[in-house]
C-alpha cells in the first residue's frame, strides 16, 4: 500500500523547520549573501531547537533521524536559504561516512560530541585537479606506525576548517588507484592542518567554503574508517545517500520560486489588470508547480529507499539531477515574472538562480549523476 501522508512526528518537524525558516533565516539571508560572513548565531539557534546533526545515531547520542526526516526539514529550511541549509547538509555530509564506515566506538567518540551545541563535521573529497574524478586522489597517506601522516590538499569544502573534524579521502599509492584509497578523521586542531576560505562564490554564499591544507598532518591510525582500500567504498556509499538531502535543497528553491511568482504575479499589474491574468505568467506558475511536485516525489521516493534499506543509487542520483535543474528552471523564470525587478536584489529570485546553480555541481556534478543512471540501466 502506497501512503503519501506524512507521520505526527514528521508533521511537526516540518513546522518546526518551516516557522525557522520564517523567522531566522529568511530576515537575514539577503545580508549573510552580501558578507559571506558565516553565519554563526542562525547555526546556534538551529542546534538549540534540534535541527542540527539530526542523522547522529540514537546510540551516540542523536536523534537518528531518516533519511525522509531530513528531506521535509532540508526543503523548509532551503526555503529560506540554501546557502545556510548548505552548512547543516554538509555537516550531515561529515557524519555520514563515519555511520557508515565506523565502528561504534568511533561513532561514539567523533559523533556525540556534536549534539552538544553547533558543531559542524565535513566531508573531504574534492581536489583541486581531480574533481568528480574521485578515484583519482593525490592527497597521500603515509603509514607511520601507530600513526597516518597526511599531505596534499582538499578543494571546495563546506564547513572545512571551522568544523571539529574533517573526514579526509587519501591515497597510499596513487597507482592503486581505490585499492589505496583510505578515510581519515582529521581534527581541526591536528598540527599540520590549516585552511583557506574561498570568497566571491557565485551563490551560497553563507555557506563556509575552503581549501583545506596538510602538511605533514599526523593523526592517530584509530582515526581511520576501515582500513586501506575502504576509503572509496565509504566515500561512494556516503554519496548515494547524501545527494537526496541537495534534491530535498532544490526542492525548496523551486518551492520559494513558485511562491514568491504567485505573489509577485498577483500584485504586479500590467496594461491594466494583474500580470497573473496573462496565460503565459499563468504557463511559468503552472510549470514551477509541475516540477516541484514531481521533483518531491522522486526526492520522497529516494529517501524512503535508503530509510528502508533499499537500493537506491539510481534513484538518489535521479533526484539530485533533476530536483536541481527544475530548481534552476524555476528560479529563472521566476526573474522572468518579475521582470526589471528580478535582476536585482530588491527581491530574493535573483539568489535563487545563483544558489539553484550549485546544487547542478557539487556531491558531483549532473552529467556524473547521468552516468550512475546509465550504468545501472545497462548493467547486466
Amino acid at each position: 500500500m502506497i501512503d503519501f501522508s506524512l507521520t505526527e512526528q514528521q508533521k511537526e518537524l516540518q513546522s518546526l523547520a518551516r516557522e525557522f525558516a520564517r523567522e531566522e533565516i529568511i530576515p537575514v539571508a539577503a545580508e549573510f549573501d552580501r558578507s559571506e560572513e558565516y553565519p554563526e548565531q542562525v547555526i546556534a539557534k538551529a542546534a538549540q531547537i534540534g535541527l542540527l546533526n539530526v542523522s547522529v545515531p540514537e546510540h551516540a547520542g542523536g536523534l537518528g533521524l531518516g533519511m525522509l526526516d531530513e528531506c521535509i526539514l532540508g526543503e523548509e529550511l532551503a526555503y529560506g536559504c540554501m546557502g545556510i541549509y548548505t552548512i547543516l547538509m554538509a555537516s550531515e555530509l561529515g557524519i555520514t561516512p563515519i555511520v557508515i564506515g565506523g565502528t561504534e566506538a568511533q561513532q561514539k567518540q567523533w559523533l556525540e560530541p556534536l549534539v552538544s551545541g553547533a558543531k559542524l563535521a565535513s566531508f573531504a573529497l574534492s581536489e583541486p585537479g581531480n574533481g568528480s574524478d574521485a578515484a583519482a586522489l593525490k592527497t597521500k597517506a603515509v603509514i607511520d606506525g601507530d600513526e597516518i601522516v597526511l599531505n596534499g590538499s582538499k578543494m571546495w569544502i563546506t564547513n572545512g576548517g571551522i568544523a571539529e573534524f574533517a573526514v579526509v579521502f587519501a591515497t597510499v599509492d596513487a597507482s592503486l588507484r581505490t585499492k589505496g584509497s583510505v578515510a581519515v578523521i582529521v581534527p581541526r586542531e591536528t598540527k599540520g592542518f590549516s585552511h583557506n576560505k574561498i570568497h566571491h562564490k557565485m551563490g551560497q554564499r553563507a555557506s563556509y567554503t575552503a581549501e583545506l591544507v596538510f602538511e605533514d598532518a599526523r593523526v592517530p591510525i584509530s582515526y581511520m574508517l576501515g582500513g586501506v582500500g575502504d576509503g572509496f567504498k565509504i566515500a561512494m556509499k556516503t554519496l548515494d545517500k547524501t545527494r537526496i538531502p541537495v534534491a530535498a535543497g532544490s526542492n525548496g528553491i523551486t518551492k520559494r520560486a513558485l511562491e514568491e511568482s504567485v505573489k509577485y504575479a498577483r500584485a504586479r499589474e500590467a496594461f491594466g489588470k494583474p500580470i497573473s491574468e496573462f496565460q503565459l505568467i499563468q504557463a511559468k506558475i503552472a510549470q514551477m508547480y509541475m516540477g516541484l511536485e514531481t521533483a518531491r516525489l522522486a526526492t520522497y521516493r529516494a529517501a524512503w529507499l535508503v530509510d528502508n534499506g533499499l537500493p537506491h543509487v539510481s534513484e538518489a542520483a535521479l533526484a539530485k539531477a533533476y530536483a536541481s535543474e527544475v530548481a534552476f528552471n524555476a528560479a529563472n523564470e521566476a526573474i522572468q515574472v518579475h521582470g526589471g525587478f528580478g535582476y536585482v536584489g530588491e527581491y530574493p529570485v535573483e539568489k535563487l538562480l545563483r544558489d539553484a546553480k550549485l546544487n547542478m555541481i557539487f556531491e558531483s556534478t549532473n552529467e556524473i549523476q547521468r552516468l550512475v543512471m546509465a550504468r545501472g540501466l545497462l548493467k547486466d
